[in-house]
């Protein structure tokens, strides 16, 4: 299509996003240089299988992020465990059992395609580089084979800006393709000429690629083609000016989410940032260190400048002639090193590291055996220190990832036809993952410790009277996170009920005949001994 004033306004843009983000630029290597060396591609271009870890002398760093995104993971988005259901924001369709076994089955089926895709590992790569760079970005797009697919990408290539209420909405992509991937992806046609005759003359040869999705002003969204759909998405050749391809969204593809962010900024910070002090100074701590061990193992030697035979040999079993009758000797020098200052210094740098990453507090300690009770209260006090990252990932990374996860599926028709009553009901998305049960574990234990009072007070009041049964059973089920399809509907628990309730009837008629029959067996003697006139009062009429 050639330059087009499209083509122009998005360049434009671009320039702008690429002046915002230099600042950062400089701070993503040097935190990704300790602390994410596989990663460590921004500034820097390294050749694939280069070394990478030259700067650094202590690991503790790398591992405390592991263990960071490794308990993110976990507690969030944990594949071996529910962390997500779908609800109906409506009150009165909790109890319509039809609907809950469709959002049951939606929600199963979500679950499957998740699992299906690659969404575990690409989920896992996005908390490394959002406990890394503080920013990270999942591409989400409809997949044939898998449904749907995921590709967190590198944020050396993500250019993001936001909307009034401060959300990413608009993603500029910079990568390369070689010629060859270019023609097969796009088509011949619609690449440009440049491009058709670098892949003649070295198909390998990379071309750089933008790739722009942003919000469309004007659509009409009566129409169905990809031109008319509320987010565009452009392909270009940023250094021919050219427009490769033109299309759209129904949903937002990218999830952006920002570990921290300041309001006047718009990337976000992460611990990586916060710890890169401390992590600078301790790989210059263990440097010193590993000289100054180094000089007390094999110290530098005092050689007498007279009486010696030269070269000094200091191999094992070299020897060494001297003029016999003198008091000179080859002596090492005494530097007055202080190893465990060194060392003391180095583990408080550690152990400032470890907190930043909360190390203390995810892993278990090694002490005196714990009860049940202190272990849950653990979890649950480790879990809390991260509760202030979750409300930002719930609405930057988790919401946005259901929801189009859950259209794609949708336009698949991957869900079982639901009941008309359903049409226009709004869906809601609850979290049910470990960390957010822990959130809520504050509730348990005050409905748990109400529970024991009421238990107390019972003896002298009737005050569970003033309590619904039921419906504590089921805000309880939905706090621990016991799977609805254990659970009976309402119209079971009825039919239930009603039996056990009959049973009841049919066993108290049965012990008021037996009653009668004993009493009728009392009688009888009683009735012979009286007179002829009274007998004939008690026998039955005939």
């Amino acid at each position: 299509m050639g330059e087009t004033d499209l083509v122009k306004d998005l360049l434009k843009r671009f320039g702008k996003l690429v002046t915002q983000r230099q600042t950062w630029e400089s701070h993503w290597q040097e935190v990704s240089d300790y602390m994410m060396p596989r990663k460590a591609d921004v500034t820097k271009k390294r050749s694939q299988g280069d070394k990478r870890s030259e700067l650094i002398f202590d690991s503790s760093p790398l591992h405390a992020v592991e263990l960071l995104s490794a308990s993110l993971h976990g507690m969030l988005t944990n594949p071996s465990t529910p962390w997500f259901s779908l609800k109906f924001k409506n009150i009165d369709m909790v109890d319509e059992d039809a609907a809950n076994e469709w959002l049951q089955d939606a929600t199963e089926k979500m679950y499957e395609a998740f699992n299906r895709s690659n969404f575990q590992q690409e989920i896992f790569e996005l908390y490394h580089d959002l406990i890394t760079f503080g920013t990270a970005a999942m591409y989400i797009e409809e997949d044939e084979e898998d449904i749907v697919r995921f590709s967190t990408r590198h944020i050396g290539e993500v250019y993001i800006s936001e909307n009034n209420k401060g959300k990413v909405d608009t993603v500029f992509r910079k990568f390369k393709l070689t010629a060859r991937a270019c023609i097969q992806q796009f088509g011949e046609k619609n690449v440009s000429k440049t491009t058709r005759g670098i892949a003649l003359k070295d198909p390998y040869e990379e071309i750089t690629i933008l790739h722009v999705v942003y919000p469309r002003e004007n659509y009409d969204p009566r129409k169905k083609d990809n031109k008319n759909m509320p987010f565009a998405s452009c392909y270009i050749e940023p250094e021919n000016k050219h427009e490769i391809s033109q299309s759209g969204f129904n949903e937002f593809p990218y999830v952006v989410p920002r570990y921290l962010k300041a309001s006047f900024e718009i990337y976000g910070r992460s611990p990586a940032m916060t710890a890169l002090p401390d992590v600078k100074m301790l790989n210059e701590m263990s440097k010193t260190t590993i000289k100054a061990a180094q000089k007390q193992v094999d110290p530098p030697l005092l050689v007498p400048d007279d009486g010696f035979i030269l070269p000094v040999r200091t191999v094992p079993g070299g020897l060494n002639f001297y003029r016999a009758g003198t008091r000179d000797r080859i002596e090492p020098l005494n530097i007055g090193a202080n190893n465990p200052l060194g060392l003391n210094m180095e583990e408080q740098r550690r152990n400032a590291i470890r907190d930043t990453f909360y190390v203390n507090q995810l892993m278990m300690q090694n002490g005196p055996q714990m009860t049940a009770t202190e272990v849950v209260q653990r979890n649950e006090e480790k879990m809390r220190l991260l509760g202030p990252v979750l409300g930002r990932l719930q609405s930057e990374l988790l919401r946005p990832m259901i929801d189009r996860t859950f259209a794609i599926l949708l336009r698949k028709k991957l869900f079982r036809p639901a009941p008309e009553f359903l049409s226009g009901q709004d869906i809601q998305i609850e979290y049910v993952s470990p960390l957010a049960k822990a959130q809520r574990s504050s509730e348990l234990q005050s409905v748990m410790r109400a529970i024991e009072i009421f238990g107390s007070l019972s003896k002298i009041s009737p005050v569970f009277d003033h309590i619904d049964v039921d419906a504590l059973v089921t805000y309880l089920a939905d706090i621990v996170g016991v799977p609805a399809k254990v659970l009976n509907s309402q119209a079971q628990v009825n039919a239930i009920r009603q039996k056990k309730q009959q049973e009841m009837i049919q066993q108290q008629q049965m012990q008021q005949l037996q009653q009668v029959a004993q009493a009728g067996g009392q009688i009888a003697p009683l009735a012979k001994a009286l007179p002829e006139e009274a007998r004939a009062l008690v026998a039955p009429q005939e």
